[in-house]
């Protein structure tokens, strides 16, 4: 099978994530099957593709959104479907039956050297594919959200995927302007979640202990390595920073000053029991304070973010 010569995948879910998907391969170019397994769910499944579709003829990347539903179909048939399809995303719940049931389904009507990538965020692939017939072409195709605008996906193979698998679907999505990383052994949370969740205990901790508010700690980043990390990841920041030496200057100009850093950083195990409670009342006034150009509600803000996300992605040429 040859990843050039798709021209129909399938979503088997279009929840935020599966919708999210369908939009985007669409914009791409590709005819896509969404699955759902009810009229309900398909009502659901609507709204879920047009919220994306309605960003893109917002932000000018379309400016028709018909011409992406013209490349969609929504069906309660899995023969219609995955029948000859190659490429399937599945974007179910992280409930292992669930996930077993969802690779029967697929498996019963694709062909058998089809590709099933699961959007899991947590389940590891060996145990989502330890009923299946073919547990060599199944992978993680883990996106981050908003997966319609986002171009990372983490590509993780399990005990008994093919290598040749997870290099077709790093091709596949490579072309169509995603931007695939690969896992060379399961690791809970994959890369970008580990990393994030690093950045997010040292924030609950700073403000857990009245070091700084969160609309504080969320400035910290915003205005600072956040930006620069919109550019380029840690390691060729601290290239650009460190002289004449680059990466390695910066290890031994502040290797001392970081260690001093990693001493003190948090190595809480577990979110405190009072930061539910804590976090609800500081998430209040964040949004209340964001300057007018933002905006206050949930709506606005997340058309302030899909905005930049989009002009980031025209400097990465990524959109």
């Amino acid at each position: 099978m040859n990843v050039k010569d798709i021209k129909t995948i399938a979503m088997y879910g279009a929840g935020t994530i599966g919708g999210g998907f369908a939009a985007y391969f669409a914009l791409k170019g590709l005819n896509v099957n969404v699955f759902v397994r009810s009229e309900d769910s398909k009502e659901r499944a609507i709204p879920k593709i047009q919220e994306p579709i309605d960003s893109y003829v917002k932000y000018g990347i379309i400016d028709d959104g018909k011409k992406i539903w013209d490349k969609i179909k929504i069906t309660t048939d899995p023969a219609e479907a995955f029948t000859g399809v190659y490429f399937v995303q599945e974007n179910g719940a992280e409930n292992l039956e669930q996930k077993h049931e969802m690779v029967a389904v697929m498996e019963k009507y694709m062909p058998a050297d089809g590709i099933i990538a699961s959007s899991s965020s947590g389940t590891k692939v060996t145990d989502i594919a330890a009923k299946a017939a073919h547990p060599e072409r199944i992978i993680v195709g883990h996106p981050f959200n908003p997966a319609y605008l986002l171009p990372l996906i983490e590509i993780s193979g399990g005990d008994k995927t093919s290598k040749e698998v997870t290099e077709q679907a790093r091709e596949f999505y490579r072309m169509y302007d995603k931007a695939p990383v690969v896992l060379n052994k399961e690791k809970n949370g994959f890369i970008a979640n580990r990393l994030m969740h690093a950045l997010w205990r040292e924030e609950i901790a700073l403000v857990n202990e009245g070091v700084c508010s969160m609309a504080d700690a969320d400035d910290a980043w915003t205005f600072g390595p956040g930006i620069r990390l919109a550019a380029f990841g840690p390691a060729m920041n601290y290239e650009l920073g460190g002289g004449a030496l680059g990466l390695k200057g910066c290890a031994i100009k502040f290797g001392a000053m970081t260690n001093a850093v990693f001493a003190d950083i948090s190595d809480m195990k577990e979110v405190p029991a009072s930061w539910a409670d804590q976090s609800g009342d500081e998430i209040g006034p964040l949004m209340e304070n964001f300057p007018k150009v933002i905006g206050h509600s949930k709506p606005e803000i997340a058309s302030f973010r899909d905005n930049l996300i989009i002009n980031v992605l025209k400097m990465h040429e990524k959109m």
